[in-house]
């Protein structure tokens, strides 16, 4: 064991330039690729924390914005709104408005959604927000 501590105690002084000649090195000693080592390793570590992992999978960042009804008399005053919020086409809203219930954003922040939201609901439509 003593071995093993005096070498990490080794790394802990090496500056980056120096870890990444280290890590070419042995790359090269031992014809591996460190990239896929440390990627693989970086996904691995999360799932080891416990309740670290899971708090962090409680709090839910992205956010969809469901356009779940569209009243027919409202259908335009809808569209002009979806138009607004996606950038899209006259056409491509139209039928992303007629295929309600549909996704109109994915992987929004959630003051995004909301404020989406509000504005779709001015004009008569069911929205959730997923």
């Amino acid at each position: 064991m003593t071995k093993i501590n005096s070498i990490l105690e080794e790394l802990k002084s090496l500056t980056l330039l120096e870890a990444a000649e280290l890590v070419k090195g042995i790359e090269e000693t031992f014809d591996v690729d460190a990239s896929s080592t440390v990627s693989s390793g970086m996904v691995m570590m999360p799932n080891s924390g416990g309740s670290v992992g899971s708090n962090e999978a409680d709090e839910k960042t992205e956010f969809d914005l469901v356009l779940e009804e569209v009243p027919a008399p409202k259908k335009i005053a809808i569209l002009k709104v979806v138009r607004s919020l996606t950038g899209l086409g006259l056409k491509e809203a139209k039928d992303l408005v007629e295929s309600a219930p549909k996704v109109l954003k994915e992987s929004t922040s959630k003051e995004d959604a909301e404020e989406m939201k509000g504005k779709l609901e001015e004009v008569g439509a069911k929205v959730s927000i997923k």
